[in-house]
């Protein structure tokens, strides 16, 4: 008989290519994953994993076995969500995941709602960035993500997931108090051309999109400090170290001596919700989409 969990490293190494990466998927070490591919190849009898230079390759074999093992895993999570669904509620576990803001924004009134209006289902909640939050769905590891997009810029969902949309979440420009454009109603991110920036970690989506933003503008963008937490970002802009595009989403109070700007060109994110489309039929959910759905209409504008 195959073993489930070797099967599941057997995709993993088939999804993300090399053995490392598919560890760091399943939150295990290296000798962990080679040690599950050792003991699956004596169970089958044959070589699945061949060297490739400093990395390594499926064989025939393995890309065949890899094949039934990805149909064996979502028929297992399809034998999960019927089983729940044969229950009539929301029971069990259910684990979310979203970027920081979303995490602030609209988790706390979710798990909230849900822990009042389904007490036999537990809630875990964590936070990671979009592209994270994705792959970490894909592979079973969390059962919904809040992710984001913009509206100049994109963020492809695979095939195999559901999603619904939350909520469009609109950013302004941070400056700080004393800074020329402070009085302004409005501003142009040109106005902005020769300002330095506080941006995201390079490498994040939504750096990314801010560079792609700026340069769409015919602004090279001058980026002098990288911080993930909108609150430091802020802290930077209060100290007069530069500007910052920050959305109203989970944004919290802004320190004392810096101003918050609307900007003519409207930066816009969309926030939705992704789950695996074989776990649409669990009750627990259609419990979680709808309590961020929730949640999501309960943002101020």
């Amino acid at each position: 008989m195959l073993n489930l969990e070797r099967l599941r490293t057997l995709d993993a190494l088939a999804r993300y290519g090399s053995v490392s990466a598919a560890a760091e998927g399943l939150h295990v070490t290296t000798s962990a994953v080679s040690q599950q591919l050792a003991k699956l190849e004596r169970e089958v009898g044959q070589q699945l994993v061949a060297r490739n230079g400093r990395g390594v390759r499926l064989t025939d074999a393995g890309q065949l076995l890899a094949g039934h093992a990805a149909r064996i895993l979502s028929q297992v999570e399809l034998a999960q969500s019927d089983i729940e669904a044969q229950r009539g509620r929301a029971v069990g576990e259910v684990r979310l995941a979203g970027f920081p803001t979303a995490a602030r924004g609209l988790f706390p009134h979710a798990v909230t709602a849900l822990r009042a209006s389904h007490p036999e289902l537990r809630v875990r909640s964590s936070e990671r960035e979009p592209e994270r939050g994705i792959r970490h769905v894909l592979r079973g590891d969390v059962d919904i993500a809040v992710v984001l997009d913009w509206s100049n810029k994109r963020l492809p969902v695979p095939g195999g997931l559901a999603h619904t949309a939350l909520l469009d979440d609109t950013a302004d420009v941070a400056v700080p108090a004393g800074h020329p454009l402070a009085g302004r109603a409005e501003v142009d991110l040109t106005d902005l051309a020769d300002d330095d920036w506080v941006s995201w970690p390079e490498g994040e989506f939504c750096y990314e999109w801010l560079v792609f933003t700026l340069r769409s503008q015919g602004i090279e963008p001058r980026i002098a400090h990288f911080a993930g937490e909108h609150h430091t970002q802020l802290a930077l802009i209060q100290a007069g170290l530069g500007v910052c595009a920050t959305p109203r989403l989970g944004r919290g109070p802004v320190p004392d001596g810096v101003v918050l700007i609307p900007v003519r060109q409207r930066m816009r994110r969309h926030v939705y919700a992704v789950w695996r489309a074989d776990a649409d039929r669990r009750p627990s959910i259609r419990a979680a989409v709808e309590a961020l759905r929730e949640a999501a209409a309960a943002v101020p504008e």
